[in-house]
């Protein structure tokens, strides 16, 4: 029979697992996160299964008298915040080492899950400089940075708006992309020497789902196929995304008449 010390660790564990998996972790490393945890407090018989969408910690002894004690945690809204996942993986490590309690872990972890992110206007600066920087390595001209970076800005704080009021992350890609078109046109049209390609492709960079892609990848290269391939095609739908959000503005500016 689980007792109360077994059932706290558990929790503790799953806990660590949903910090990291919401955050953009591997599903390796979740797994192996929960599963040090419990064996650093005697907990050997603990079995782990972690996906996207859900993570499942059992533990069960083997015997016949032994009661099966499983919990399952359903994970939504996914997010890339790399820096609560390093925070869980020292907090395990710190755990596995050293003598610190259940329940000071559980602490710790509230702790790290309720740490806010960077302030708006740092990523504000991040999105203009990475902005910046594709529309360079894209051949733009200074025209053309310059209108990139109030595209980046622009469409990043509208992507940002889009997610407050819970709008599906595709849906998100696809009106912040068609959002960049519409000024990167609008700006070919208005702005002597702008040229629109450049422009519409820094801004859809923001939005490119770089983690999605190399963790399905480590995935698959880990054994986790069902993952990987989960991963691989939430990537897939996104970039499909963006690039219809981006066509379809196209398109319509010429049906329109406009001179692309």
């Amino acid at each position: 029979m689980v007792n109360v010390f077994q059932k706290k660790v558990l929790m503790l564990a799953l806990y660590a697992g949903e910090i990291m998996m919401r955050n953009g972790a591997e599903v390796y490393r979740v797994e192996d996160t929960m599963t040090r945890i419990c064996k650093s407090c005697k907990i050997d018989s603990v079995e782990v299964f972690a996906t996207p969408t859900g993570i499942f910690i059992s533990m069960d002894k083997g015997g016949d008298e032994d009661d099966t004690q499983t919990y399952i945690k359903r994970i939504s809204g996914i997010n890339t915040d790399l820096r609560k996942i390093s925070d869980v993986n020292h907090f395990s490590r710190q755990f596995t080492t050293t003598d610190l309690s259940v329940d000071k872990g559980m602490e710790i972890l509230k702790d790290i899950d309720e740490k806010k992110g960077y302030p708006l206007a740092l990523r504000v600066i991040g999105a203009i400089m990475v902005s910046a920087a594709f529309c360079v390595i894209m051949g733009g001209k200074p025209v053309d940075c310059c209108i990139a970076v109030v595209s980046g800005a622009l469409c990043y704080l509208f992507s940002r708006l889009l997610k407050r009021v819970d709008i599906n992350s595709f849906v998100t890609g696809f009106c912040s992309c068609a959002l960049a078109s519409v000024i990167a046109l609008a700006a070919s049209l208005t702005i002597e020497g702008a040229n629109y390609n450049p422009i519409i492709i820094s801004a859809i960079m923001l939005f490119v789902p770089g983690v999605a892609l190399t963790n399905s990848i480590r995935d698959f290269l880990s054994g986790d196929m069902l993952s990987g391939v989960a991963r691989l095609m939430e990537a897939i739908l996104t970039a499909i995304s963006l690039a219809a959000g981006a066509g379809v503005v196209i398109k319509l500016f010429d049906i329109l008449g406009g001179a692309i």
